[in-house]
């Protein structure tokens, strides 16, 4: 169908019962019964991939997929693997990686059996991928055989990997891990000769406009070409994506080079922004019609980019070029995207239309996520009409409308200032046997105090509390908002306190954070202090900046004491605590103040070096001065 069709026609095309096959394709492989070449998988049943059948990798990922998701490895599955194909590409090696990801063990023995394939080499993208995988306590043996196999390969790993690995490591108290990586990982940057040249190569780029003069410059260098030196050129010059593709076509057109999937994938990525859009769809004619494929880890980046920075019309766009190729994004991806669509205040609905409608021509059943995503988008559109027909397909293919689908109408009213609908609706939910709950009352809350109807919102938490509902932490905050915006400071705090301490409410760090804020904003420490004690009580680090500067400016040595006693979660608060207070007082001209201070402090304080060197310092300055 078109895509420019109404979208009560595309709700007709979906209540569709039998769907007809893509390709000659069927949806799922086909299984035979037992035979002497069965694996059995982990339920004891045992399955036979069909060897009549002879599909190519890259055309049928998904039966990969499958077999390994529903067998056990074993020699059998290898000897599998190999009738399916006798070559593995990248893009293959990465869409299993990916749909495998919860399983190491398993991701692991694949990694191993592609790497012993003939035609394939793995890439620094591969290993990166396969070591976040396998940064697990269960599985951190063969992490480190496959860093070191990385390493002798003549790849190394990359900073924003190792920085994500190093922070799981450190998460999950794996202290031995994560110093032998940091070691790792220094020595990898010392023993890289490539690191050099990269700099001069990138240097040499950046320092003028492209030219022949620079081409002839880094030929003279005698670059040696591989797929990781240009991925790490280009890499390095991600900031500047245009002076990035001058070199990227010059070291296409080189002799005895030819950009593989590996670069195109890595370049795509460097390309996929706000600045360079023209450039990257351009990288991708120029790679399909080389005959590589985008992988599916590089999709999920460079989408979730689009979407971030609102993209909208790319990220749709992308998505239809990948499902109209062999690694297809999961239903998942579909309905983040759909998402990500009805954020906003007039969402797009001819692109929730081409969103869906690509979804489910490829054959994907829709699941109620994505469903969720069509009808969140009717109601934030006001199209209440349309987003009732989606409830009935909702219900057809059998799902039922729950406190997702309810929050998002309700939502809707709210947003068009339809409030006593909204109301009215929720209050007939529970006929419909589908009971709201804190989140569904926070949306019409919220819808409240959008519309600057404030006792409504207030008469609405009230009717929450009086049905015995919980208020939670997002709650908490929308009603800290509505109270602000109302300038009601004092009520803000008392509300914030009473919840915490009736109901024991655990706000948002963030919530802390505003009230914080808002309280030194009108010169009411003591409150601010009591908040900054709760904060610490609740695990976050406190917020003492505000407080500290406000000290410094209006506050006496008393409240510079009693903020140093509230800050520590000792007896004696840290002599990094007390030097920032000393700062901020001399920073505002107050000497005498710090002084006095000082005299306070606990003796190991006043003989700290920092601080003695601090006061000699500030003493000799004044000393100059005068």
């Amino acid at each position: 169908m078109h895509r420019s069709g109404t979208i009560l026609a595309f709700l007709r095309l979906l209540t569709k019962v039998s769907r007809p096959p893509l390709h000659g394709f069927t949806q799922v492989p086909h299984f035979w019964p037992l035979s002497p070449c069965s694996v059995p998988n982990q339920f004891g049943r045992y399955y036979v991939w069909n060897i009549h059948q002879k599909f190519c990798f890259s055309s049928k990922p998904n039966l990969v997929v499958d077999l390994l998701s529903i067998n056990e490895w074993s020699p059998e599955l290898k000897n599998e693997l190999e009738n399916l194909s006798p070559t593995v590409n990248h893009e293959i090696v990465v869409y299993v990686l990916k749909k495998l990801d919860k399983d190491p063990e398993k991701t692991w023995d694949f990694f191993t059996w592609a790497s012993q394939r003939d035609g394939f080499r793995a890439s620094s993208h591969l290993y990166s991928l396969l070591l976040r995988i396998l940064v697990r306590k269960d599985s951190m043996k063969k992490f480190w055989i496959a860093l070191t196999k990385m390493k002798e390969e003549g790849f190394y790993i990359d900073e924003e990997t190792y920085l994500t690995i190093l922070g799981i490591l450190k998460n999950e108290k794996m202290i031995n891990d994560s110093v032998a990586l940091s070691h790792f990982y220094k020595r990898m940057l010392q023993e890289n000769a490539m690191e050099g040249v990269v700099k001069n190569v990138v240097n040499s780029i950046l320092e003028v406009e492209w030219s022949n003069e620079v081409e002839q410059k880094l030929r003279d260098m005698g670059i040696v070409l591989t797929d990781n030196f240009v991925i790490k050129v280009t890499k390095e010059l991600r900031h500047f994506p245009l002076k990035a593709l001058k070199f990227f076509n010059w070291i296409g057109s080189c002799e005895n080079y030819e950009h593989s999937t590996v670069t195109y994938n890595a370049f795509a990525r460097i390309l996929g922004r706000s600045d360079s859009i023209e450039e990257f769809w351009g990288i991708i004619k120029e790679m399909k019609s080389a005959g590589h494929d985008m992988d599916i880890d590089t999709y999920i980046k460079i989408s979730r980019q689009f979407q971030k920075s609102r993209l909208m019309e790319n990220a749709v766009k992308l998505y239809e070029f990948m499902m109209d190729g062999p690694f297809k994004p999961s239903v998942q991806d579909c309905s983040i995207l759909l998402r990500s669509i009805s954020v906003g205040d007039n969402p797009n609905l001819d692109l929730v239309f081409r969103v869906a409608n690509k979804c489910e021509a490829a054959g994907i059943d829709l699941s109620k996520a994505v469903y969720d995503g069509i009808h969140r988008s009717l109601t934030s559109a006001g199209e209440f009409d349309k987003a009732e027909e989606i409830i009935k397909v909702m219900r057809n293919a059998g799902f039922e409308p729950d406190n997702i689908t309810y929050s998002q109408l309700i939502f809707g009213f709210c947003k068009a200032r339809r409030l006593e609908e909204a109301r009215k609706f929720l209050d007939n939910m529970e006929a419909d046997g589908c009971i709201p709950d804190v989140k569904t009352w926070t949306v019409l809350i919220q819808g409240h105090f959008a519309s600057n109807q404030f006792d409504q919102a207030l008469m609405s938490f009230a009717k929450m509390m009086e049905r015995n509902y919980t208020a939670d932490a997002d709650l908490a905050e929308v009603m800290l908002n509505g109270f602000l915006g109302q300038k009601r400071i004092d009520s803000a705090y008392t509300f914030l306190v009473e919840m915490i301490n009736k109901i024991e409410l655990r706000p948002w760090q963030s919530t802390y954070k505003l009230l914080i804020g808002k309280l030194i904003e009108v010169r009411k420490l003591e409150e601010a202090m009591n908040l900054l004690q709760l904060m610490k009580k609740h695990g976050y680090p406190p917020f003492a900046e505000p407080i500290v500067q406000h000290i410094a400016k209006f506050g006496t040595v008393e409240d510079a004491n009693s903020f140093l006693k509230a800050l520590s979660v000792k007896q004696c608060p840290s002599v990094t605590a007390y030097l920032h207070v000393f700062k901020s007082f001399f920073q505002e001209g107050r000497h005498s103040e710090a002084k006095d201070l000082l005299y306070k402090c606990p003796y190991h304080v006043r003989k700290h070096d920092e601080i003695c060197k601090l006061f000699g310092s500030v003493k000799a300055t004044r000393l100059a001065v005068v």
